[in-house]
């Protein structure tokens, strides 16, 4: 990643300050998660059997818990390694409960936890391409973020993106390997479009035209909106998710993240849910089920956006 400084119109330069220890970019991450990943922090060093774990966090959005590990080299498998941290977290959910319990002074109980959006974030300056190849598959519980600190008191991160349509089981040969992938495999489910697109083997085809029409006018109101996925949602966010959709064979279901008092819908096809138990960010929801009632949809969803950013 490089950096520049625009001094009367002039671009110059801006020096990397690398980090010396791994520990300088765990502490540096511990004392901002919440900021960068939207996480809480629940331990440093957490030691389980005869392994330990850099950072354990937990993603509230999902109820799932995320390992942290940190790396400075790159003569190491983040597959090996994050499939046998994976088995461990599996094989010894009490131990996590606990530890989240103690610390957090909780009271989460084993089944409030989806333990199968448990997942792995490596950080390293710089990450090999064999590395970053070996995660190139669609059900790997990995990701990969590359930090670069500089001289002028700047941090970078940059997530290293896969969309592989490859079964990692597909290739796994070793009986050892196979049988611990196997085990997380069954156990955690990497979410994404298709997830929630192919739930029903009978979803008529107009249902993936909204979807995709709904989607691009979405992410064409601004550069930086990320698609965030859900066990039954599919967000969109900016600073925070603005609109969350809802996937079923008969429509979609459009909940917009503004409080009481705060949409102007003058078809008056809205539902208050504020009272309601629902799924998705906001208070209220529209139900869309043709193409033609896609852009009143859209017209909802910009509004949400517009009072996002404006905030």
């Amino acid at each position: 990643m490089k950096l520049f400084k625009i001094e009367n119109e002039k671009l110059s330069s801006v020096s990397i300050n690398q980090f010396l220890l791994e520990k300088e970019i765990q502490e540096l991450i511990e004392n901002n998660v919440n900021e960068l990943f939207e996480l809480e922090f629940v331990k440093s060093e957490l030691k389980v059997q005869n392994f330990r774990f850099d950072t354990l966090c937990f993603d509230k959005s999902s109820n799932s818990f995320v390992i942290i590990e940190y790396k400075r080299g790159t003569n190491y498998s983040v597959i090996d390694q994050g499939y046998t941290y994976l088995s461990l977290l599996l094989n010894n959910k009490s131990d996590f409960i606990l530890e989240y319990n103690e610390t957090t002074n909780s009271t989460i109980k084993r089944d409030e936890v989806d333990w199968s959006q448990s997942r792995i974030i490596f950080i390293s300056p710089k990450f090999s391409d064999y590395q970053k190849t070996s995660i190139n598959f669609k059900n790997v519980p990995f990701e990969l973020w590359e930090i670069t600190r500089f001289k002028n008191e700047l941090i970078g991160l940059n997530q290293i993106v896969t969309e592989s349509d490859v079964d990692i089981n597909s290739t796994v040969t070793s009986d050892t390997n196979k049988s611990v992938l196997n085990q997380v495999s069954k156990e955690i489910i990497k979410l994404d479009e298709n997830y929630h697109l192919n739930k029903s083997k009978n979803r008529p085809e107009v249902i993936y035209e909204m979807y995709r029409d709904l989607k691009e006018k979405i992410l064409s109101l601004g550069d930086n909106i990320e698609i965030k996925i859900g066990r039954q949602t599919i967000g969109f966010k900016q600073n925070k998710i603005f609109t969350d959709l809802i996937i079923y064979n008969k429509g979609i279901g459009i909940v917009l993240n503004l409080k009481r008092g705060e949409l102007n819908d003058f078809q008056n096809l809205t539902e208050d849910i504020s009272d309601k138990g629902h799924w998705g960010n906001g208070e209220y929801r529209i139900w869309i089920h043709t193409l033609e009632e896609v852009d009143y949809g859209f017209s909802l969803i910009k509004q949400s956006y517009k009072k996002q950013i404006d905030q």
